[in-house]
């Protein structure tokens, strides 16, 4: 893998910790432990996901976030439990993923993985509590559903080419700003017209 391949594979990891990070440390391990993906050698570090204890772990992960993330203000207070859980999560595998040598760019690494991660949870986090204000109660399981076929999606193409990743993850990003900014909005509005 080059560099951008590998930027393209840490980049996608770590955004979508953000949105799900016990699914993507479960699908990326399955991928490694049925061979679907065979890592290079400067990856040889993820190998411990493929682990059966990991594996299971994080499929116990999975399956609570499925079915918390699909009822009502559930998923508000599990966002709120996973604001530090996923942002130090996508850090890790980005810094497992770029495994550098040198400890500035391990650094940098982390910083810029747990960021992206960061910002796809508070996208997801502010998207879903406005999705929560909704009186039907369809949208909710709706929106869950969606972020659960968009994760394990983005993932295999991430693993089949990182580069599409890198493009499709850079796309997320702005998305994620841009759904964080408008958040921001909306809660001042809302602070401002309660004074």
């Amino acid at each position: 893998m080059g560099i951008v391949e590998i930027l393209g594979l840490a980049g996608s990891v770590s955004l979508l910790s953000g949105w799900r990070l016990y699914l993507t440390v479960f699908v990326t391990g399955l991928a490694m432990r049925l061979q679907w993906i065979s890592l290079p050698e400067n990856l040889q570090m993820l190998d411990a996901l493929a682990n059966p204890w990991v594996l299971g772990i994080s499929a116990l992960g999975a399956l609570a976030e499925f079915f918390a993330d699909k009822i009502l203000w559930l998923d508000s207070v599990w966002d709120t439990i996973h604001t530090v859980i996923r942002p130090l999560g996508g850090a890790l595998l980005a810094l497992a993923v770029v495994d550098s040598g040198d400890p500035a760019w391990q650094v940098i690494i982390f910083l810029l993985g747990g960021g992206a991660a960061l910002m796809s949870h508070g996208a997801k986090a502010g998207a879903r509590a406005i999705v929560n204000t909704s009186p039907e109660p369809v949208s909710n399981a709706v929106v869950s559903t969606g972020e659960d076929i968009a994760t394990g999606g983005l993932l295999i193409l991430a693993f089949a080419n990182p580069v599409a990743a890198l493009i499709i993850a850079s796309v997320l990003l702005i998305l994620c700003l841009f759904l964080v900014y408008k958040g921001y909005r909306l809660w001042r509005k809302i602070v401002s017209s309660g004074n």
